[in-house]
């Protein structure tokens, strides 16, 4: 899928977001026609999907993270419940999970009282039976593509 060349192009993206074609070009000691390429084939793959930057909701001033497991009415199901939870701001991600419960959604909130409120939000929607929640106390391992990247370009198993 990728090769090492596209590896070191994407860590580099990676530490330096804003570094131009030409300046990647000179630093991967290719050509600049070969790293734009590399970067068009990847786009056009999937394999990069943006240049945003990265936004740490603790600066914003919603320092408290949780997971909140959803249960869904199997009548309305996530195709339904999915467009009015992305209304609500402090929803970072929400994805559709086996086990326990329907979907799985990554909220932030501004303190625990805060959370109540969006806990209130995501349970007013129409076809959320009921939620479940954990507080995130620390992040040791942030999310992360990189080592993926790495041991996809080496040919070896991710979980080396």
């Amino acid at each position: 899928m990728i090769d090492e060349l596209d590896s070191r192009l994407i860590e580099l993206l990676s530490a330096e977001p804003r570094i131009g074609v030409l300046e990647a070009s000179r630093r991967l000691k290719v050509a600049r026609g070969t790293v734009q390429a590399r970067l068009d084939r990847l786009q056009s793959r999937g394999v990069i999907t943006g240049y945003g930057p990265d936004i740490d909701p603790v600066a914003l001033g919603h320092g408290v993270t949780a997971f909140v497991t959803l249960e869904l009415s199997q009548s309305s199901g996530r195709d339904q419940v999915a467009p009015t939870l992305a209304r609500i701001s402090e929803i970072l991600e929400a994805h559709t999970i086996t086990g326990p419960g329907d979907m799985l959604c990554r909220v932030v909130a501004r303190t625990n009282a805060d959370l109540q409120r969006v806990i209130d939000a995501i349970v007013a929607v129409p076809g959320v039976v009921r939620t479940s929640t954990v507080i995130a106390l620390a992040t040791p391992v942030a999310y992360r593509t990189l080592p993926l990247v790495r041991a996809t370009a080496a040919g070896r198993p991710a979980s080396r």
